[in-house]
């Protein structure tokens, strides 16, 4: 499980960084002018759609001002609750998508043919840094090796 965990997190490291971003551009431009609008409906007591949809509008296209008028006139009890619930969904939705990224096993960044697999430097217990038959990039089977060195090449070959 902690290869998932690291691989997700090393796929992602850009999406974190723009998800954050994404984040704050949503909460200035969406979630403050829907907040402040829902709060001026409420004024008279009950919500009133049409007060809802005529304040909508002028909100989203000044969210700056609409952000002041939110702390100048009280309505940050309305603004905090809306920026916890929209923050909550989103990371529900982030935590889903960085799920989905998780490699399926260990294996799935590692090119086929590569010395990948091996740790520290033990596949030259059976290979050769600097001389043989090229196997993958600073892998050599040694030709002076006893035992079985049969290899299969995979591919083509081009003539020119």
């Amino acid at each position: 499980m902690n290869y998932k965990i690291k691989g997700a997190l090393k796929r992602n490291k850009t999406s974190f960084v723009i998800c954050g971003v994404l984040w704050l551009i949503l909460v200035i431009v969406f979630v403050a002018p829907l907040s402040y609008s829902v709060f001026q409906a409420k004024t008279t007591g009950t919500f009133s759609l049409n007060t809802f949809f005529e304040k909508i509008i002028p909100n989203m296209t000044n969210p700056f001002g609409t952000i002041g008028a939110i702390f100048a006139n009280g309505a940050t009890q309305n603004f905090i609750s809306t920026i916890v619930g929209f923050t909550i969904l989103y990371l529900i939705f982030f935590t889903i998508g960085l799920l989905k990224s998780a490699p399926k096993n260990e294996y799935v960044d590692i090119e086929h043919g590569s010395s990948d697999w091996s740790e520290k430097g033990e596949q030259y217990k059976i290979l050769n840094k600097n001389k043989g038959i090229i196997l993958a990039e600073n892998n050599y089977l040694p030709v002076d090796k006893r035992g079985n060195v049969n290899v299969l090449v995979v591919g083509r070959i081009r003539f020119w």
